[in-house]
């Protein structure tokens, strides 16, 4: 026991103890990588205490590049209580979340106050925790879902959730079809660009979303022929 005082009076004697709290926290925030996150938290309470203050405060995350899971990325989001943009997207390390990730992601504070979402590559992710995830964030204006296997279920979850919507990324998602877009842009009134490269749609269906919404841009440039709306 004496010891063990000894060595957390030695720690309270460490110069970057004696950093104010808030100032510690802001230190941590500017650790983009979470092996040190978590190699930091680990150090003693008063930094695992920091670590999650310098969440908290967090706008920005983003896993891109990083080999996740559904728990590990959760218990980073969890503690992310004013986060506007959140990226889980796939990296060549492999992004291992499935739709029970985005499940308890759904339960995360921050999502109903996101502002933009990619779920780019995540192959191991359907409609069931699309629908989960995007049903609570109503505040979403970009979104990037491309290269997974969503149908028109995720759509139209998307249209009747997110008013906000501004632009989509729909790159190869080859199981959505006309009804999906058409219910999409029907809905998301303030939507200005969809990302349609790979995806198994005729041009008509374009011309058709256009005249819906003449001023859409469909990306990416140049894939459609000149179309004269009226």
């Amino acid at each position: 026991m004496k010891r063990k005082g000894m060595e957390e009076l030695d720690d309270q004697n460490r110069p970057i103890d004696r950093l104010p709290f808030d100032l510690l926290a802001h230190i941590f925030a500017m650790l983009t990588c979470f092996k040190d996150l978590a190699q930091t938290s680990a150090v003693c309470r008063k930094w695992r205490q920091g670590v999650k203050e310098s969440l908290a405060r967090r706008e920005k995350l983003s896993f891109s590049g990083w080999k996740v899971d559904d728990d590990s990325t959760t218990r980073l989001v969890l503690h992310a209580y004013s986060l506007k943009e959140l990226d889980i997207s796939r990296s060549r390390w492999g992004c291992q979340i499935t739709d029970r990730g985005l499940y308890q992601l759904s339960t995360a504070k921050c999502v109903s106050n996101l502002s933009s979402l990619s779920l780019w590559g995540t192959t191991g992710i359907t409609d069931t925790g699309v629908v989960q995830l995007i049903s609570r964030a109503n505040s979403l204006q970009h979104l990037n879902i491309g290269g997974t296997f969503i149908t028109d279920t995720s759509l139209f979850a998307i249209a009747g959730s997110c008013p906000h919507l501004k632009s989509i990324v729909l790159w190869g998602c080859r199981h959505v079809t006309e009804n999906g877009l058409l219910a999409l842009v029907n809905k998301c009134r303030k939507l200005e660009s969809i990302n349609a490269w790979g995806m198994r749609v005729t041009v008509d269906c374009f011309v058709g979303l256009l005249t819906i919404s003449p001023a859409l841009q469909i990306e990416p440039k140049g894939m459609l022929p000149n179309i004269a709306v009226f």
